[in-house]
Parts: C-alpha cells; sequence; structure tokens
C-alpha cells in the first residue's frame, strides 16, 4: 500500500485595519507594512485595498504548528497595528465601511487587477481564508478535487462571517461570496480527469494573454499555483484563532480520508455541480442554522448531526493527525452559531440599550480577534 502523501498546512488569513476610536476602516500608515515584514520575515503582505492586510504561515507539519505560527502573525500585526491606534479585524466584511470610499494598494499586480476587473474590483471590501493542503503528487490533486469540492458548502457555513454590508443586514450569512462571485474564473472547480487536462484548459487563457498564469483564477479550491498543494478557498475569514484552526483541521482531516478511501481503490461519490450549489447557497445564505442537503439519503440534515457524521467517517484521521482539540471547536460553532450569528446578537443587543449597533460589532470583532491571543 503507497504511503499517505505528507499533508503539510499553510494557512493564508486577511485583515481588515480599524481605528480604535471611530472604529472606521482605516489605511495602512506608512510604515505598519515594512515593520511587520521586517518582524515577521516576509509572512505578512499589502492587499487590494489599503485598508486590508495579508498574513501567510510557513509550511507547518501539523496543527499544532499551524496555530502557534498563525497565533504569532495575528499577535504581531496586532501590536504593530496598535503603534497606530489601529486594530486588524479578521472578519470578512467590516459592518457599516461604504466600499466607494476605499482606495486600491498601488503596485503593479493590483494596478492590472483593477483594470482588468472595473467596477467589481472596487467592490472587493471582503476578506477571507485559504488553507492550503500540502500533495506533492500533481496527478493526486486533481484526483482529489472534485471529491473534497463536495465538502466545500460544509467549510463555508461554519466559516461565515460578513452578514453586514455597508451597514445594513444583508439576510445572508457571507455576503462575502456574493461579492467575490462577480469575479470571473470564480466558484465550484471543474471536473478535471488528469494534470494535463487541467494544464490544457488553464493554458487555453494563457496562451491567449487572457491571464497571465492561474493565480488569476480564483475557485473555492484550486491547485496552488505557486505550492505543491491543495488551495481551499471558501471560508469566510474567522474572528477567533481556534475556529480558524479549525477549519484546517477539518480540511486536513477530510483530505487525508479521501486519501485512505483511494487506497482501497475507492473515492467519495461525485455529484453534478448544480447540487452542490444548492448547499453552496444554503450555507451562504444560513450559515449553520438551517442544514446542509445530503444527497445520499436525500433529506436536509442539521449542524448537529453533520457533525457527529464527520466525527465517525473521520474519527481514525482526527487521532492520527492530533486533532481532538481543534476539531472540539467545530462543535461549538455548531450548537452556539457562526461569527455571523454573534455579529446579530450583538448588534440587536446594541439597539435595545441605544448604542450604536455598527460600532458595538466593530467592538465586539476586535475583542474576538484578541481572545485566544
Amino acid at each position: 500500500m503507497s504511503a499517505l502523501p505528507a499533508l503539510t498546512l499553510g494557512i493564508e488569513e486577511e485583515y481588515l485595519l480599524v481605528d480604535r476610536d471611530s472604529l472606521s476602516l482605516s489605511e495602512a500608515p506608512d510604515g505598519l507594512i515594512e515593520t511587520c515584514q521586517a518582524d515577521l520575515e516576509g509572512q505578512v503582505s499589502p492587499e487590494f485595498l489599503q485598508c486590508q492586510i495579508e498574513v501567510g504561515t510557513r509550511v507547518c507539519a501539523d496543527i499544532i504548528e499551524a496555530r502557534n505560527d498563525l497565533q504569532r502573525l495575528r499577535s504581531t500585526v496586532s501590536r504593530r497595528a496598535a503603534e497606530h491606534n489601529l486594530s486588524p479585524i479578521a472578519v470578512s466584511c467590516h459592518p457599516f465601511a461604504d466600499w466607494k470610499t476605499q482606495h486600491h494598494t498601488a503596485r503593479q499586480r493590483y494596478d492590472e487587477l483593477q483594470q482588468a476587473l472595473g467596477g467589481v474590483a472596487r467592490r472587493m471590501l471582503i476578506c477571507g481564508m485559504h488553507v492550503h493542503v500540502g500533495i506533492e503528487d500533481p496527478a493526486l490533486r486533481i484526483d482529489l478535487m472534485p471529491q473534497l469540492s463536495y465538502f466545500l458548502p460544509h467549510l463555508l457555513a461554519l466559516s461565515t462571517s460578513s452578514p453586514y454590508w455597508q451597514g445594513d443586514d444583508t439576510g445572508l450569512a457571507s455576503y462575502r461570496l456574493t461579492v467575490f462571485d462577480n469575479l470571473p474564473r470564480t466558484g465550484l472547480p471543474p471536473t478535471f480527469q488528469s494534470w494535463p487536462e487541467y494544464e490544457r484548459t488553464t493554458g487555453t487563457l494563457i496562451d491567449l494573454g487572457v491571464i497571465e498564469d492561474t493565480t488569476k483564477i480564483w475557485w473555492d479550491l484550486r491547485p496552488s499555483h505557486r505550492f505543491p498543494t491543495l488551495e481551499t478557498r471558501i471560508c469566510d475569514v474567522s474572528p477567533r484563532l481556534s475556529h480558524a484552526i479549525a477549519l484546517a483541521a477539518l480540511i486536513q482531516a477530510i483530505t487525508r480520508r479521501l486519501c485512505r478511501l483511494r487506497q482501497q481503490n475507492l473515492r467519495w461519490r461525485l455529484y453534478d455541480s448544480f447540487l452542490i450549489s444548492e448547499n453552496r447557497w444554503r450555507a451562504q445564505r444560513y450559515g449553520t442554522t438551517e442544514g446542509l442537503i445530503d444527497f445520499g439519503d436525500r433529506s436536509i440534515k442539521s449542524f448537529s448531526t453533520l457533525l457527529d457524521e464527520f466525527e465517525d467517517l473521520l474519527a481514525e484521521d482526527i487521532e492520527a493527525l492530533g486533532l481532538a482539540d481543534a476539531m472540539a471547536a467545530l462543535r461549538e460553532i455548531a450548537e452556539t452559531g457562526t461569527s455571523a450569528t454573534r455579529q446579530r446578537q450583538v448588534y440587536s443587543e446594541a439597539v435595545a440599550n441605544g448604542k450604536d449597533p455598527g460600532q458595538a460589532v466593530v467592538k465586539h470583532l476586535i475583542e474576538e480577534f484578541h481572545a485566544d491571543l
């Protein structure tokens, strides 16, 4: 029997910068990115908008190493931002900011992106979390991609943190995805039968000069252009560190389970993207509150039931990878709600107490960012 791949982890997160007094978005001041880069050895960079900052862990051997590195990144960005009376928040949409007042970062890549996407790019006041799982064999990446796609709605539902947009409750748990889906080359990934087919298909756009490389393909799940990984991109960014790590742990465990199926000459059943998209919409709309469709037994299951099934399905993988503590946080999310739920609770309490609800939500998000540090 062939050995399982290493399944190393890497986590990328995008944060918004807010003024600690006004709680409004603030552009990164001169020197902030540079001091963070000096502290973090290149693990931090500017993002598309000047009010954003991005971090990325090193290649991590296990979930403990990933948590420690992400904690260090969050702590350092927070400390350096505080020197400018700013705070990072790990949320996919600021509750009351106006995208029309934001400016994109002056870099060639972002200048070209603005030119290529026009007004669609201007609305990109959103943040996400990307989880890389190391798989050296490109053929295996392509084989796993449509199987892992089945679970993308589950990951989105558990991560939802963007119910508000420009001061309004959108009725969605993840409004971020509504904005992001306006870009080309987004959504669920196509199914490819081989790595050469993937290269031929994406190479058509590269050869025509439509895109320079596959970094401009923004599917919910993709083979990374820069690393030998499968990159899960569907998640909203999580305000709490413990929840971010729990999502990364779940992705790693599912990937290992699918690799074990392959060892047994089996695979997860593939469903048409029409059906997966319905679960994707349910996750985007409701988060964890209304459950998802189980296409095998043709029922809608609550997230408590789905997590019970995950624990049974992934028991061997959770034990082998040492994920028990991280996975426990998923039960907390299913029982108490996602960030979208908590933000709405804070908002309602502020209204009842005669306080500014948008500012109350931002204060709450600052507290959550620092709770696990």
